[in-house]
């Protein structure tokens, strides 16, 4: 019997800053795309998404005044990886525009995969790695 996976895959990442503006700038700067989406349309946004990578995923930025009550301030929780093709230059990349080193670039294991990870200038954690099980799945191995 066929049954749907309960996760069928990435939807949106959000992250949270006390500046839409400022982050919507800093992320159009790095990722080389303008936020194709705001809401509200008009007046100071609330809310501002970009669609990237293979599969158009959406990473959204919500004004931190929204974020839930429990919410922690600052960086923690679970880290999401993005699976880049250099993980050097992109990790230099990032710093260079002012990101703070979170998890320095690290081998894990011998199967090829590295990770790394920053805190963007808003707080939030970005991680990034090099999965060659990724690259498999595009080709559709």
């Amino acid at each position: 019997m066929a049954t749907t996976p309960s996760l069928r895959g990435l939807a949106t990442v959000n992250f949270y800053a006390d500046d839409l503006a400022a982050a919507k700038k800093w992320y159009a700067e790095f990722l080389g795309i303008d936020a194709y989406f705001a809401f509200p349309q008009t007046g100071a946004p609330a809310y501002i998404e970009f669609r990237i990578g293979d599969y158009q995923h959406e990473l959204g930025f919500i004004d931190r005044k929204y974020a839930p009550k429990k919410a922690a301030p600052g960086p923690g929780g679970a880290i999401t990886y993005w699976h880049v093709d250099d993980i050097e230059a992109v990790f230099q990349r990032l710093l260079s525009l002012g990101a703070r080193e979170f998890e320095p670039i690290t081998k894990r294991g011998t199967a090829g995969f590295v990770t790394a990870a920053v805190i963007d200038p808003f707080g939030n954690v970005l991680g990034i790695m090099y999965n060659p099980h990724y690259l498999e799945v595009l080709k559709g191995e």
